[in-house]
């Protein structure tokens, strides 16, 4: 499958200056902002401009609130920027072990790849495989949505988070997956002809080698899907219940 090309630290450098300035411009009273206005009106006839336009004078704004705020240069944010990548990658930093089924079976499959997650505790997930490449779509109820957004966006990751509190059965890729990870949760309410139409869907969307997971099937206990309706779903794949976590159901989709 072709991978969309990974965004320059450059591009996110020129992302995290206009994130910084565009937050204190709202964060100031309009005073503020007018008298820094003069200060670039000033600063811009000092170098004998042969015209003040309205683009020169944004420029000139932004100039003195990054000096105000003591941004750093490119190259002293493109270390820090390095440094917390390493960390965000490693599966510890968000709790997860290094043989956790998820760092495990996306390792393999995805990389850098599209990935849907869909139904309750996603965040921890998103997170680590934005942190590692992946485009990551979740899908959950409205609250979940907002704060794994403002946690990818906290960490740097934003660009690669996609939240949406779409249901399952609505919700159509517009492109090829290479993983997608769900927990029962995400069936909630829906029929066993409906369950059949949308894991056929995501089925189809996955690209050759891909996986998907299903996490906490709770043993014994009620759930919109049983271990047994996915084995049926999804005969054709290769299935594997994983012996260090029985409850997660792991089907990888053969290659042509």
């Amino acid at each position: 499958m072709a991978q969309r090309p990974s965004r320059s630290l450059k591009h996110e450098y020129e992302l995290y200056l206009e994130r910084e300035i565009e937050n204190y411009k709202e964060s100031v009273p309009r005073s503020v902002l007018l008298s820094i206005g003069d200060e670039a009106v000033r600063a811009l006839a000092a170098q004998q401009q042969f015209a003040l336009t309205e683009l020169l004078l944004v420029d000139e704004v932004d100039k003195i609130i990054f000096k105000r705020l003591r941004l750093p240069a490119y190259n002293t944010w493109r270390r820090n920027r390095v440094k917390l990548l390493a960390e965000l990658r490693r599966p510890e930093h968000w709790g997860l072990s290094p043989d956790d089924i998820v760092v495990r079976a996306v390792q393999s499959s995805a990389p850098e790849g599209r990935v849907l997650l869909a139904g309750d505790e996603m965040q921890t997930p998103a997170l680590y495989l934005a942190a590692n490449g992946c485009d990551v779509t979740t899908l959950s109820e409205p609250d979940a949505v907002q704060r794994v957004l403002d946690a990818a966006e906290q960490a740097g990751l934003g660009e690669r988070v996609h939240a949406s509190a779409a249901a399952l059965d609505s919700w159509t890729p517009d492109a090829p997956l290479s993983a997608v990870i769900y927990t029962p949760a995400a069936f909630a309410g829906l029929t066993t002809t409906e369950r059949a139409r949308v894991i056929q869907v995501l089925q189809s969307a996955t690209a050759d080698g891909g996986v998907h997971l299903v996490q906490t099937i709770a043993a014994g206990k009620r759930t919109p899907v049983s271990l047994e309706e996915l084995r049926r779903r999804y005969r054709g794949w290769d299935v594997t219940v994983d012996e260090n976590d029985p409850n997660s159901f792991l089907a990888r989709k053969a290659l042509a």
